[in-house]
């Protein structure tokens, strides 16, 4: 993938906008920002659209703006003079692809067939809009599309909702989701700003998916480990040894030396780890990079926090 669509994959969700007055763009930005979404797609079905993406760029450089439904070279040519960072279109109109990838903008087309993304393979590129993704079959479809181009990800787009967006993201082909029921258009025009900051907030928590997973506790040897560990028997919490640590069911794990915590650590599970180490740094939390751990497709499968909460370390794992 290139650098704009590796960010897009970390934000996760890509608000699609049709905003219909331009001086609406700015407190919009701001909303999604502070409710956690760095990036937009602002569609050209709309005159307002190339001055609300030159705003945004304009104002808030940090945000991830691309145009959408581009049809055309002159639409094309606004969207990268107004500051687009990527191009999307709803459909695969090569002579459009071929002009947008000529003028030096990452471009997403629409493809909703295999010989659609075949076309997008020959043109060298491994990321493409899925349009409209519930009516053309979903996460089904995108799945059994994807077995024989194991390169291609997709942006489902049309019919995501806060609902089913799990189900596309939980593809590991699936790069992001485009979605507008954040943003809609009632919502703009009516200046409730504070409304979609909210919405947005809980996409992205829904989308990240945190759960307690298990509560780690540090014993000085295996003895004292299996001893604790058979204490939590009380509430038929089994007793299963491994070669660092015991757990009591699957909820208590005690270690048999000193790990990591002055007391113990907190599993966190995460949808995706990745993405929950993207959003938790944008609000300021620090990693310990060196406790990172991959699989084999180099995304985090494991990842602490450098601040102890309590006396205990904390990490996230994938659910």
């Amino acid at each position: 993938m290139d650098k704009i669509c590796e960010e897009l994959y970390k934000i996760g969700i890509v608000p699609v906008i049709a905003i219909d007055d331009a001086k609406d763009a700015e407190p919009l930005a701001q909303a999604l920002i502070n409710g956690g979404l760095p990036a937009a797609e602002v569609t050209f079905r709309t005159a307002a659209a190339e001055e609300a993406i030159r705003i945004i760029s304009q104002k808030f450089p940090e945000m991830i703006v691309g145009a959408g439904t581009v049809l055309n070279a002159e639409q094309a040519d606004r969207a990268k003079a107004a500051g687009a960072k990527f191009i999307v279109s709803p459909g695969f109109n090569r002579s459009n692809v071929e002009y947008i990838q000529s003028i030096g903008v990452p471009v997403v087309p629409g493809t909703a067939t295999p010989g659609e993304v075949e076309q997008a393979i020959e043109l060298g590129l491994d990321c493409v809009k899925f349009f409209p993704a519930e009516q053309n079959g979903g996460i089904a479809k995108i799945k059994a599309m994807a077995a024989p181009y194991t390169k291609m990800h997709f942006m489902p787009t049309g019919g995501v909702n806060k609902n089913n967006l799990n189900d596309y993201l939980g593809f590991n082909k699936v790069f992001c989701c485009g979605g507008s029921w954040m943003v809609k258009k009632e919502l703009i025009s009516a200046g409730k700003f504070d409304e979609i900051e909210a919405m947005t907030r809980d996409a992205v928590n829904a989308m990240l998916g945190f759960t307690m997973k298990h509560v780690g506790i540090n014993e000085t040897d295996a003895a004292a480990a299996e001893k604790t560990a058979e204490m939590f028997g009380l509430f038929g919490f089994d007793k299963k040894v491994g070669n660092s640590s015991v757990f009591a069911g699957s909820v208590v794990e005690v270690m048999k030396s000193q790990g990591r915590g002055t007391h113990g650590h907190i599993a966190i599970g995460t949808n995706n780890v990745d993405r929950a180490v993207y959003h938790l740094g944008k609000q300021g939390v620090k990693f310990d990079e060196s406790s990172f751990s991959f699989d084999a497709d180099n995304h985090l499968k494991v990842a602490y926090l450098a601040e102890e909460f309590g006396g205990f370390a904390v990490h996230l794992v994938k659910n």
